[in-house]
């Protein structure tokens, strides 16, 4: 049976996300749910056992004291006990609150402090002694800490969720859940301040999975497809697409081994689908160019000649005789070739969390691979809009999914409604009600809707940069073309109220201050006069540590911009 054949069903069924899951074990009892690596070696774990798993985890946590309305921390490396620990969570009422991996002690102390967490599950004995190291005298700690592997103190993961006992009492319980209620907390990156926990319903992942279905239903998944999780798990992108939206498909989720081993998962898992940011592309299509840099000129020849025939079919435009005779050829020693770095059965990629550069979504189209554009927020559970697979747009972001509604305010930001919408920010009323104003969510974003519906982002609202001629500049294009050069690793553009642009940059490693030169003038040259970067100091990189980078990888430019201000160097 096809996946798109399956009887209609569990999705706008479901009364909740857990009965989701519960239903989705039962419709995928024979396919395999989830695999990953443990002890060197590949291992599955089946729907039926995933399922009573789950279910073993509820009742054992209950048991330890976790009851409805308790926001239970999550700690943990992509591997189906974060899966199952947020099944558990929310099958029983309580609130998972997933944290990234990267964050800092302080970091986990705020989020815990914020949101009121009284136990947490972690994926390491070290994570667990972190946790227990911010405990401090005369305040109240976590009164449970569970461990996906053995640790002192603390109860395990494996123990909890072992035993023969049947899923029809946590099913039961479960759909009696409303739609409505608070499904989990995920906290923002804190790109202007300290993170905010966003509360996210049932009907927000929901929402965002009605709309998905719909979105890909072209594709006409197969049985056998497969999806390589290797993005946080704790990033609201990766929680809805790998955690609930693909596994209700009954898709199989493999969980990479980490970034670091990004490249040799894909040659042996051999993907079909995932999810992917531009810097990952950048990333691999600056390898690919590098390569061909360096090989005889016949190479790079063939190389840009499939290039300029894939622009022609993109545009539209018809090939001329030899162009015809040539692209079979250049099909098979080129564009197949390339595609082989993903395994060589991917069929399509979403890209989110940053903006997708025209041209990068462009290479990889005439390279033959589907990699679509797609825009949210954690506070939109996280979907807004997408491209489709037919004729995706790479100048846009594609339409807006199923039942969210998209407007443009007077000043151009764009303004969202729908199911897919938060119910507010954890202990925050005033940033609540300022967000979520009128009905609409606030999203901070500058775009425009163009006259088919598809929706352009062009910056966010607060970084907008006037220069003292007048001029109106967003900044996020140019850093993004500046970060898709190969000799730059990042970049914060400034200049407000100044005559001219200037950027901070990090350079990628070997490159020198002649090659940062060199690729900003490769980027001016494709610029207006008032978008031109003028001048230019190289930097050391922005990173966690410094306080300049959020645990979702997006430089904290105003912060940055401060400091600059300031004289200050980090």
């Amino acid at each position: 049976m096809a996946l798109t054949d399956r009887p209609k069903p569990i999705l706008a069924a479901a009364p909740n996300l857990a009965s989701m899951m519960f239903a989705a074990a039962r419709m995928w009892r024979k396919r395999p749910a989830f695999r990953f690596h443990r002890n060197k070696r590949w291992v599955s774990l089946s729907w039926p056992d995933a399922a009573r798993q789950a279910a073993n985890l509820a009742r054992a946590l209950r048991l330890a004291g976790v009851s409805a309305g308790d926001r239970v921390l999550i700690i943990s490396e992509n591997r189906p006990e974060f899966l199952l620990s947020e099944w558990a969570l929310m099958a029983i009422r309580a609130v998972p609150v997933p944290a990234y991996l990267t964050n800092t002690p302080a970091d986990h102390a705020h989020i815990i402090a914020d949101c009121g967490a009284s136990a947490a599950i972690v994926s390491t004995p070290a994570l667990a002694a972190m946790l227990k190291g911010l405990a401090r005298p005369g305040q109240p700690g976590l009164d449970l800490i569970v461990c996906m592997e053995p640790a002192e103190g603390c109860a395990l993961f494996a123990t909890m969720a072992e035993g023969a006992n049947g899923v029809e009492d946590i099913e039961l319980e479960a759909a009696n859940i409303r739609r409505g209620a608070l499904a989990c907390i995920i906290y923002t990156s804190g790109t202007g301040g300290q993170p905010k926990g966003v509360m996210i319903p049932h009907r927000a992942i929901m929402s965002n999975i009605v709309g998905g279905e719909q979105l890909i239903a072209p594709l006409k998944l197969r049985a056998d497809e497969v999806y390589l999780s290797f993005l946080p798990a704790s990033h609201s992108y990766e929680h809805m697409a790998g955690m609930f939206f693909l596994p209700s498909l009954g898709v199989e989720v493999v969980y990479g081994r980490g970034i670091e081993h990004l490249a040799a998962d894909m040659q042996y898992i051999k993907p079909t689908l995932m999810t992917v940011v531009p810097r990952l592309l950048e990333t691999i299509r600056g390898r690919a160019l590098a390569q061909v840099a360096r090989g005889p000129g016949w190479q790079r020849a063939m190389f840009h000649r499939a290039l300029a025939i894939a622009e022609k079919r993109l545009d539209g435009a018809e090939l001329s005789a030899s162009d015809g005779l040539l692209d079979p050829l250049l099909e098979l020693l080129v564009r197949r070739k390339f595609r082989s770095r993903f395994g060589g059965r991917f069929r399509a990629a979403m890209s989110g969390g940053a903006r997708l550069e025209p041209e990068l979504g462009r290479f990889f189209l005439g390279m033959g691979l589907l990699v679509m554009q797609g825009y949210g927020q954690t506070e939109a559970g996280p979907a807004i809009a997408a491209n489709g697979p037919i004729n995706p747009r790479p100048d846009t972001v594609g339409k807006p999914l199923r039942g969210i509604e998209i407007r443009i305010a007077p000043d151009g930001e764009v303004l969202v409604r729908g199911d897919c919408v938060m119910d507010g920010y954890w202990g925050r009323p005033e940033e609540t009600e300022e967000a979520l104003r009128g009905g609409w969510l606030h999203t901070g974003d500058i775009g425009a809707l163009d006259i088919d519906g598809h929706l352009r982002i062009t910056d966010r609202k607060k970084d907008i940069i006037k220069l003292s001629g007048g001029d109106t500049i967003s900044p996020a294009r140019i850093e993004n073309l500046l970060m898709a050069e190969p000799e730059i690793a990042q970049a914060v553009v400034g200049g407000d109220g100044e005559p001219a642009l200037w950027a901070l940059v990090v350079r990628e490693k070997g490159a020198g201050e002649p090659d940062v030169r060199a690729a900003i003038d490769r980027v001016n040259a494709i610029l207006p006069q008032p978008e031109r970067v003028r001048r230019h100091r190289v930097v050391p990189a922005f990173t966690q540590e410094n306080g300049l980078l959020t645990a979702s990888q997006k430089i904290k430019r105003r912060l940055v911009l401060q400091l600059e201000r300031q004289g200050s160097r980090w």
